[in-house]
């Protein structure tokens, strides 16, 4: 699949702030390999530490997992991004795991709760990392161009690393046929890249467009080009 990298400008400081209460939906955990990995808020992976993933809520946060089988709970700190897998909404230290009791399952129903919102240490951007580790051999055709959108767009989120951007980019062309604008910014004086779908003539169809993709990015939001 050829993808088309369409750059527009370079932005001031913008500071994205999520608050999601409660979420149900599918946990995993992390496999051993990653011991001992940087995480998206610097600090390095160990099982044993109470800690987990979330693809907004800022790092920091308190958030109150329950098992909605057997009712355990526990609760743990988010300190990285993920799950970047339909369905699941949280990924969990295998010690978690454990508490919860799904080890030999892989997966399971939760609820998710905050408890203590965080202090954004690290970044907080929305989904900058993604732990899956990169195929051996990946690759894309790229073309880039600079462009002056207009209309509005539908921004899915922010990113750092330039494999899980073109990874995600390739995929977002595939599912809705749409031109994908990548808009180059700075938040918290690091250079990101924000991924925003659509020219659409009006922001009611921005809005419908929003609507249908809200269910897998929850924070999505819409974008007028000629503000930007």
């Amino acid at each position: 699949m050829r993808i088309k990298f369409l750059f527009i400008g370079l932005l001031s400081v913008i500071i994205i702030n999520v608050h999601a209460q409660t979420q149900t939906g599918k946990a995993s955990y992390y496999a051993d390999k990653f011991e001992g990995r940087t995480t998206a808020n610097g600090e390095k992976y160990k099982h044993s530490k109470l800690s987990a993933a979330h693809r907004f809520l800022p790092f920091g946060t308190v958030v109150k997992v329950t098992n909605l089988k057997n009712g355990k709970s526990v609760e743990l700190r988010i300190n990285d991004r993920g799950p970047f897998v339909d369905g699941r909404i949280i990924d969990i230290s295998k010690s978690a795991a454990e508490r919860l009791d799904f080890i030999h399952d892989g997966i399971a129903d939760v609820k998710v709760e905050v408890i203590d919102h965080g202090d954004g240490k690290g970044g907080g951007l929305t989904q900058p990392g993604y732990h899956k580790e990169v195929e051996e051999k990946e690759f894309y055709s790229i073309d880039v161009d600079r462009t002056k959108p207009k209309g509005f767009g539908v921004q899915i989120g922010l990113f750092q690393e330039m494999a899980n951007l073109v990874r995600l980019t390739q995929n977002l062309k595939s599912s809705y046929k749409k031109k994908v604008t990548l808009l180059v910014k700075v938040v918290n004086e690091k250079k990101v890249y924000a991924i925003i779908i659509g020219e659409f003539p009006n922001r009611e169809k921005a809005l419908l467009f929003k609507k249908n993709v809200a269910k897998r990015y929850p924070d999505a939001f819409i974008v007028d080009y000629s503000k930007l």
